[in-house]
């Protein structure tokens, strides 16, 4: 690189409600998975970074938890992790729906902006989901929030289909504050394996299993061989907080917890590239709703669940 190009890097936060597109949009400015995407909400829980190049800058995405009114304590961690993300940030992108507009919860979430980001953080909003509404409803949306909260710029964006995200991006890029490079040219993500492996897994058991089980549950790597032959071992452990959930788990014949591993196994060994060989085991840990340490492998404060 010449001495005239200016590098810039810094973190960007993205925070919305649940459901926003948030995982979305960082898995396609980063341009590969590293955040988990279901259709349940609360699917976020640590915030994961992703690295995008853009240009001479190097754009660290923030994927915060969706914030919403929390009720129990992994609730309040994931709330206070999200607004932690946001107030570390060079920049935040508040991320709404389209077809829902203002709502009571984006409301809530600007009131908050104005009281807990310092003066300084560039706020921007990216209005997700555009192929759901008409171009005038668009148009008096993006005027309503603007008079709601003043933003640095507005983006009409699909994080799923790509429109508009390429302007997001190179926007960002110009914006941050110039720097050196913050991490490795080539490093996507700066979760450990371990716990992209362990995402991965809990992906799955999201979208297999319903209702209120994928929020009782988490999964946590035990271990990660290396082989000589360029594939790698994984032990995983999918925690619940009661017996009938095992067995819900598991499945028939277990059934549901070899499907879960399968998918996952396939996903983790494209995401690596190589071979890997995934073994799984569900165990019951009644209040790991409770354990500081699941907190921690999950990238959480428990002291946050307060």
């Amino acid at each position: 690189m010449s001495d005239k190009t200016t590098t810039r890097a810094g973190f960007v936060a993205l925070i919305g409600e649940p459901n926003a597109g948030k995982s979305t949009l960082l898995n396609r400015m980063v341009g590969a998975k590293v955040s988990i995407v279901t259709h349940k909400v609360q699917t976020t829980r640590a915030r994961i970074r992703g690295v995008a190049m853009e240009g001479a800058a190097q754009l660290v995405f923030v994927d915060t938890p969706g914030l919403f009114r929390p009720r129990r304590r992994l609730d309040r961690a994931m709330v206070a992790a999200a607004w932690g993300g946001a107030a570390d940030a060079d920049v935040v992108v508040l991320l709404i729906e389209a077809h829902r507009g203002l709502t009571d919860g984006v409301r809530a979430i600007l009131d908050t902006l104005k009281d807990r980001l310092p003066r300084r953080t560039t706020v921007a909003l990216a209005i997700n989901k555009i192929d759901r509404v008409k171009a005038d409803t668009l148009l008096a949306l993006t005027a309503q929030m603007n008079e709601a909260f003043p933003f640095a710029r507005s983006f009409m964006i699909s994080a799923e289909r790509g429109h508009g995200c390429e302007d997001l991006k190179s926007w960002l890029a110009e914006t941050l504050p110039e720097g050196p490079w913050l991490y490795p040219e080539d490093q996507i993500a700066d979760l450990p394996l371990r716990m992209i492996a362990a995402e991965m897994t809990r992906e799955k058991c999201t979208l297999r299993l319903h209702q209120e089980l994928p929020y009782e549950l988490t999964v946590e790597t035990e271990s990660w061989q290396e082989r000589k032959d360029g594939s790698v071992r994984i032990d995983q452990i999918i925690y619940v907080a009661r017996d009938g959930h095992k067995g819900i788990v598991l499945g028939n014949k277990g059934e549901t917890v070899k499907a879960i591993g399968q998918a996952a196994r396939a996903e983790i060994a494209a995401f690596l590239d190589r071979p890997v060989h995934l073994f799984i085991q569900v165990k019951v840990r009644p209040g790991w709703l409770d354990e500081a340490e699941r907190y921690g492998e999950m990238g959480l404060d428990f002291r946050d669940g307060n």
